[in-house]
């Protein structure tokens, strides 16, 4: 590895991202991934940016089925990230059985209780060094924030002094050696914190 690319690494380390499970179904068959490599490209139309390994099996596999759903995961969901991430090694079509799901518009599983999902239908695609750029055009969000505890309020993150709790490994697609930290309802990545860690922000009524 050159040091300019582990300069690049070390400084993409220091950001914090959500933590997602990429779906799809189709021809090639379904299939999940953990990533955090999404993000906004424009509103007009609506799309997104997924960023996927071309040596995985999931790049395949969205090319084939053509459509992708985006689900960021809450607070309650590290089982899925560690899932779908292929800790548990446990066969694609064996990972579904970990959440509920559901479908939308274009087919592709939907995580009942993410913060949201976006069901997408691929329109473009750029590859790129080690990864494809997959542009995602939206086609329907769907949201399960009235199903997070009472006290979890979407919005009102604030900053709590000492350990508030302990947040496991969640080696996703995108970041590994990553770990899960609580941010509002959601699940956010965090590339540097040591293998076990306490985690500093929660969202907490006033």
């Amino acid at each position: 590895m050159t040091i300019q690319r582990q300069q690049y690494r070390d400084a993409m380390a220091q950001l914090g991202t959500a933590v997602n499970v990429i779906t799809s179904d189709g021809p090639a068959g379904r299939y999940g991934m953990t990533a955090s490599a999404v993000c906004s490209v424009t509103d007009d139309p609506p799309t997104l940016a997924v960023c996927v390994n071309r040596a995985s099996q999931s790049n395949v596999i969205f090319k084939t089925n053509g459509i992708l759903c985006v689900n960021t995961l809450s607070a309650s969901q590290r089982d899925v990230s560690a899932v779908f991430a292929g800790i548990t090694k446990c066969s694609a079509e064996k990972r579904f059985q970990v959440g509920s799901w559901t479908y939308s518009i274009t087919g592709a599983p939907v995580l009942v209780g993410a913060t949201v999902s976006f069901d997408c239908r691929i329109t473009d695609l750029i590859e790129k060094g080690t990864h494809t750029v997959f542009f995602a055009l939206f086609a329907r969000a769907r949201s399960w924030t009235h199903l997070l505890p009472p006290r979890l309020s979407s919005g009102r993150e604030r900053r709590v002094q000492g350990a508030l709790g302990l947040v496991r490994m969640a080696r996703g697609a995108s970041a590994e050696n990553g770990q899960d930290a609580l941010n509002g309802n959601r699940l956010v990545l965090t590339h540097n914190l040591p293998k076990v860690s306490r985690c500093l922000f929660i969202s907490i009524d006033p």
